[in-house]
């Protein structure tokens, strides 16, 4: 199923973002200086790529059709555990970008706790997330969704990947990420 596929493939990508966000929170704990412009920059990704581009097929798309077709079991699932969780984490790219700010104006240990608190909470978050995403509500919509409704969620991701600012927008968070991984990688 192309629409999961795409989902599980930049699953891969934000695993990754999540671990080199760990990774420059440990250089943080070392003694390394924070760079709130790069927190920044990791904030602007976890909108845009993990949010708008990959929760935003998942909630407009995948989501919206198994809450359409499977009744209260989907329902449960998605209301209650995956829609939370991304409000959780925009919560937590929030709280990021307002604690970059305050470190700007005052370098205080506390302004550097909130950074590191809040790129480490999104990143374990992200992760248990994914995990849940993957092994349960994926293969749950390949498994109870019609072969009509899989390839309605086939086509539109298509179209919502095939838009061309989504696609500019890829390109660049992703050519972004390489050069983030480089300098913080996975431990």
């Amino acid at each position: 199923m192309y629409g999961i596929e795409i989902l599980v493939d930049e699953h891969k990508n934000i695993v990754e973002f999540c671990k080199s966000m760990k990774s420059m929170c440990c250089s943080i704990i070392e003694g390394e200086d924070v760079d709130a412009n790069l927190v920044r920059e990791c904030v602007a990704f976890g909108k845009t790529y993990a949010d708008h581009l990959h929760h935003g097929k998942e909630e407009k798309i995948l989501f919206k059709i198994m809450l359409e077709k499977l009744g209260p079991v989907a329902d449960k699932l998605i209301r209650n555990g995956m829609l939370v969780e991304h409000d959780l984490g925009r919560l937590h790219m929030n709280e990021l970008l307002e604690a970059a700010d305050r470190y700007e104006k005052d370098p205080s240990t506390a302004n550097k706790l909130d950074i590191i608190t809040n790129a480490s909470g999104y990143a374990t978050l992200l992760n248990r997330h994914i995990g849940k995403e993957d092994e349960v509500v994926y293969t749950f919509a390949e498994r109870a969704l019609s072969a009509e409704d899989k390839e309605r969620v086939d086509v539109e991701t298509k179209e919502f990947d095939n838009d061309p600012e989504n696609k500019a927008n890829v390109a660049k968070y992703l050519e972004w990420f390489e050069g983030f991984r480089r300098k913080y990688p996975a431990w």
